[in-house]
């Protein structure tokens, strides 16, 4: 007796051999999805940036008040450019 397993059965063992295979491979997505594993900036974002003193200076500003710190430039000069940097706006 062959108990249901004739030569039509072949086919049938395949495709329960494909479906496993696409079970698995979904299972791993779903686990993947739900662990947070993926494009963790999008979902966590992190603490919200607080303004600090350089909140609305452009990144000419920063320099020259990092040169201005530095002592690169004297404080003439610092006021002249800031104004100049002031009426690109």
């Amino acid at each position: 007796m062959m108990w249901g397993y004739g030569s039509n059965m072949g086919w049938m063992m395949w495709l329960w051999g494909l479906l496993l295979l696409v079970g698995i491979a979904l299972l791993v997505l779903v686990a993947v999805r739900l662990s947070g594993t993926g494009r963790t900036s999008e979902r966590h974002p992190g603490p919200p940036r607080l303004p600090g003193p350089d909140a609305g200076r452009t990144r000419a500003q920063q320099i020259l008040d990092e040169r201005f710190a530095r002592g690169e430039i004297a404080e003439e000069e610092y006021r002249e450019r800031l104004r100049v940097l002031g009426e690109g706006r």
